[in-house]
């Protein structure tokens, strides 16, 4: 589990540009620059805490007095000069007096420097307090992990898991019940970003989160097993499958054992250390190359049925009514 080193510097050059009289007006505060250093191929992790932003607007720094604690707070992110963060990298806040968290999984095309600018705005005075933190993905030191294993946890939501305690949590509990110590957590994601639907409001309803972890070791029989077939025909029979190492994620972890997911990276080709997933998304300046050998097919038939039937339709129309209107007037 990589967290991340961070320390701070001076105030960012691009503040001293903005008109002074935006500052004057106590609209808008800037925060001392950020360093993050994730790693490739490992889950990161930035938390957005209020406390860091509030003590920063403009109407409670004129304050002497204590800062109020219920101040609430939001926030928005994005990559400096885009509208949108980078696609690893996630935003997440359950509401304005919750913490906010940066999350994802760089890869080793992600490696490099990139400038996120965070904004708070105190929903009470509309106040805004800008920060910028640079994000610089270094590559991991060792080899990617061949072997990986998803999870879906159901009685959690994203923002529960992503603090450390509750990765090491999660992690402990995988080691006891693997017997192996040598797993680590690469991705977490919500279960709403792979097309899961928002629960009702009804206490004890999660969203539920996908927690992939990864290891130099082959899987051990304990997941083999829960993808065998007889625990796949369980599945679809909506029975819990048989396992016979002890499930030591209960009752943190309620761990959805019919949706698991076990990767083998290490028979895949792999071209600058990047397995190829074959996942249908285009690479950077690629483009769609359509098939060529799609079989004939004769149309004649669906002419006939598209355009000749209603002509055929509406003239007799036109004679039934041409003989209303004609042959069946008064005295003819």
């Amino acid at each position: 589990m990589a967290t991340g080193r961070s320390h701070s510097t001076g105030p960012p050059a691009v503040t001293q540009a903005l008109p002074a009289a935006v500052f004057l007006a106590g609209i808008l505060a800037a925060l001392p620059d950020r360093h993050v250093s994730p790693v490739a191929g490992a889950v990161f992790v930035h938390e957005l805490k209020r406390e860091h932003f509030q003590g920063a607007f403009p109407s409670i720094r004129k304050n002497d007095s204590e800062i109020p604690p219920d101040t609430p707070i939001t926030f928005h992110a994005q990559l400096l000069g885009y509208p949108d963060l980078p696609r690893w990298l996630r935003y997440t806040q359950r509401g304005p007096y919750r913490t906010g968290y940066l999350y994802g999984s760089p890869t080793t095309k992600d490696v490099g420097r990139q400038l996120i600018e965070v904004t708070a705005y105190n929903r009470h005075t509309y106040e805004t307090v800008r920060q910028r933190v640079i994000f610089t993905v270094v590559p991991s030191p060792d080899a990617q992990m061949p072997y990986q294993a998803e999870f879906f946890v159901k009685n959690r939501d994203v923002e529960e898991v992503l603090p450390a305690d509750a990765q090491k949590q999660f992690q402990q509990a995988l080691d006891i019940m693997l017997e192996q110590k040598d797993w680590s957590i690469i991705n977490i994601t919500s279960a709403l970003d792979r097309g899961g639907r928002v629960p009702l409001p009804i206490e004890g309803r999660k969203e539920g989160v996908y927690i992939k972890v990864g290891s130099r070791r082959p899987f051990s029989n304990c997941l083999t097993e829960a993808m065998s077939s007889d625990n796949q025909f369980r599945c679809s029979l909506e029975q819990q499958p048989v396992i016979t190492c002890y499930d030591s994620f209960s009752p943190q972890f309620r761990v959805d054992w019919c949706n698991i997911t076990l990767a083998d990276l290490s028979s895949l080709s792999v071209k600058e250390g990047v397995p190829v997933w074959g996942d249908g998304v285009l690479e950077e300046g690629s483009e769609y190359n359509p098939p060529t050998d799609s079989p004939e097919k004769a149309f004649l038939s669906d002419y006939l049925l598209t355009i000749l039937l209603p002509l055929l339709v509406a003239f007799l129309l036109c004679l039934l009514l041409a003989y209303i209107m004609y042959c069946r007037r008064e005295g003819v």
